[in-house]
């Protein structure tokens, strides 16, 4: 089946009790034994394993080409597990131009626990083998990257990583298994934040993992989420899942716009430099056109006026919505820099846009009248 037709039905059946065809919401947090003591139906507590999370998990893999899956309160939780799963004094390979959470993460917990990490441009291969040493374990990708746009060669790198046999992880949220086939090109294991695209309406929170197969590395990740409870609600599993049945044509409606606004605002007198990895000036555009369906729905710009100039046109947006977050319908724009504090690499000229649903003229008028300054 094709991608549209396994995001509609992957992980869903109509239910056995009514007929219903949308999958019902199972709140209980406890399930029956039986008079032996064995569960039947495969369910004892919620923090184990709920119908709901099943179902988003089983379209998980689904869609990602992937054998096991396991759905998380948030994508913080599930990049937290994964660290967590290594062992003090082992090596991890994360790029410079990553979600600025996992850079905090990495230095504000996992560092002061014992593992050690590199950040390296995972742009330049000959940097990454100089950073992935003997004692890597684990090599960390985000491409599209947060916020620079940036492209890395997934099945390049991971064939560094697989030399000194570290696992390859990439992050694929920005993407999406539309536009992007992680586990095709050699990853080992797939990480969302489903807040975003997956669940597509600024309404949910979740994270995700997805293994090429099943392993004692994934078993241990399961366990530390059980211990630490980092799951999601039964509600939260169903929101994220109707959200999917959408996705294949929410991602054809976000790259169509983002590609528009990209090539209008690449064009305007006010603008240092657009990244999107659709413009054939991106650095990345090759490899992103031979390991993409598309070139997603985000794109971040620098003006030539600097950080005044950015935060005038923040201000004077009106359909663009100044705020965190991103994939959801509407448009947002937000001035990372600002947001990612101290340790930011991002410019202060830049703001990222993640490209809503609107119309593609009316997201360029509002863009047009807030670089002119109206407001």
């Amino acid at each position: 089946m094709e991608i549209e037709t396994r995001a509609i039905h992957a992980g869903r059946q109509v239910d056995p009790a009514t007929g219903a065809v949308v999958p019902p919401l199972y709140l209980s947090t406890t399930f029956e034994r039986e008079a032996d003591g064995s569960y039947p139906h495969n369910y004892n507590y919620i923090r184990d394993r709920n119908p709901n999370r099943v179902m988003l998990e089983d379209c998980l893999c689904a869609l990602e080409g992937g054998k096991v899956a396991s759905a998380f309160a948030s994508g913080s939780a599930a990049t937290m597990s994964i660290f967590q799963a290594l062992n003090p004094g082992d090596r991890v390979v994360v790029p410079h131009d990553a979600y600025s959470g996992t850079g905090t993460l990495l230095r504000s917990l996992m560092q002061p626990w014992g593992l050690k990490v590199a950040f390296a441009d995972m742009t330049n291969l000959q940097e990454v083998k100089a950073a992935i040493t003997s004692d890597t374990r684990l090599v960390w990708l985000e491409t599209p990257s947060n916020p620079m746009l940036k492209i890395t060669d997934i099945g390049a790198v991971t064939a560094i990583a697989h030399k000194v046999g570290a696992l390859s992880v990439c992050d694929n949220t920005w993407a999406t298994p539309v536009l992007q086939q992680p586990f095709a090109l050699g990853c080992d294991l797939v990480v969302h934040s489903t807040t975003k695209y997956l669940g597509g309406h600024s309404d949910v929170l979740g994270g995700a993992i997805i293994a090429q197969k099943e392993s004692e590395f994934f078993e241990k990740v399961l366990h530390i989420q059980h211990i630490g409870g980092a799951v999601p609600s039964p509600f939260d599993c169903w929101l994220i899942l109707r959200g999917i049945a959408t996705l294949p044509y929410r991602m054809k409606g976000h790259c169509e716009n983002a590609d528009k606004l990209a090539r209008w605002l690449q064009q305007h007198r006010a603008i240092a430099r657009v990244h999107y990895p659709g413009l054939s000036t991106h650095s990345g555009y090759a490899i992103a056109s031979q390991q993409m369906s598309g070139f997603g729905g985000m794109l971040s710009v620098e003006l030539k006026g600097g950080k005044e100039a950015a935060f005038a046109m923040a201000a004077h947006v009106k359909l663009f919505r100044r705020a965190t977050s991103l994939g959801g319908v509407e448009s947002l724009i937000e001035h990372r820099a600002s947001i990612e504090g101290k340790n930011t690499r991002t410019p202060d000229s830049l703001l990222r846009l993640s490209v809503g649903l609107e119309n593609a003229e009316d997201l360029i008028a509002d863009c047009d009248r807030a670089l002119k300054g109206n407001p």
